[in-house]
């Protein structure tokens, strides 16, 4: 197999864990090559290479050796300086990088969704605890699933019923069924339309203001988020899979402390 040889490639420690007695496996996202595992050899120990440097929220540019599954860490400086989050959002931070680590393929390039990750750390490092904090934290995170969902292919549709494919019309319920899209929701008049209706309950409901809002980006409204979040969260758990994710329950505990530390 042949050695490919990657230099200074902008980078991201998505998460890191000990091999050996002096080396990290590090997972790394990368905009030309994606998703990227490496040994760092001699991170660990007395006198560590690149100290303090192989962190979360690091901007970096990473030169390695690439042959097989594992690839091998040989150089490693910063591209500007370390993204500081507040430490009552930083759980959001962890919640993007863990979402990354599940859902994205190694070696596949990903350079749209590189720089919106890009995007959605640097409106973190920039967002202070404020009244307006969790409502702005919900907009980054929620934009930030969207594109996600959209680079691997999951895009969602959000401008037409995806049966009559009639526009979406504001004032409408829709439900939303995951791997199609939204369909109108028919009140049940009558026995011809029970089965149709009886896979309400395999989709999320949700209305046409909402949809078309997100159609547009705009997620100023509380209920859009609600019901955006709602929806996301069921898009996202059907590929993520019944594993929960670690960082879910830090996300809502940093939310709460959030909370009660503006009123």
């Amino acid at each position: 197999m042949t050695d490919i040889r990657v230099l200074l490639q902008p980078a991201y420690v998505l998460h890191q864990r000990a091999y050996r007695d002096t080396s990290l496996i590090l997972e790394l996202f990368t905009p030309a090559q994606g998703r990227v595992g490496v040994i760092a050899k001699g991170v660990r120990g007395n006198k560590p290479r690149w100290r303090g440097l192989l962190q979360s929220f690091q901007p970096l540019l990473v030169s390695f050796n690439q042959r097989g599954e594992l690839g091998l860490l040989t150089e490693a400086e910063a591209q500007g300086a370390a993204l500081r989050i507040n430490p009552q959002l930083i759980a959001s931070g962890f919640y993007l990088n863990e979402i990354l680590l599940r859902l994205l393929q190694r070696h596949d390039a990903q350079l749209e969704l590189f720089g919106w990750y890009d995007t959605a750390l640097r409106e973190l490092a920039r967002l202070n605890v404020t009244d307006d904090a969790q409502a702005e934290l919900e907009i980054i995170l929620r934009r930030f699933e969207i594109r996600l969902l959209t680079a691997l292919g999951y895009g969602l549709v959000f401008d037409h019923d995806v049966h009559s494919t009639m526009p979406v019309q504001a004032e409408q319920e829709y439900i939303y069924f995951l791997e199609q899209g939204p369909v109108l929701l028919v009140e049940d008049s009558g026995p011809a339309e029970n089965a149709e209706n009886n896979e309400a309950h395999m989709g999320i409901k949700i209305s046409g203001h909402a949809l078309l809002a997100l159609q547009e980006n705009d997620l100023s409204a509380a209920t859009v988020r609600r019901q955006a979040k709602r929806l996301l969260r069921a898009m996202l758990g059907h590929y993520l899979g019944p594993k929960p994710l670690q960082s879910r329950q830090l996300l809502q505990q940093s939310a709460q402390l959030a909370q009660r530390m503006t009123h």
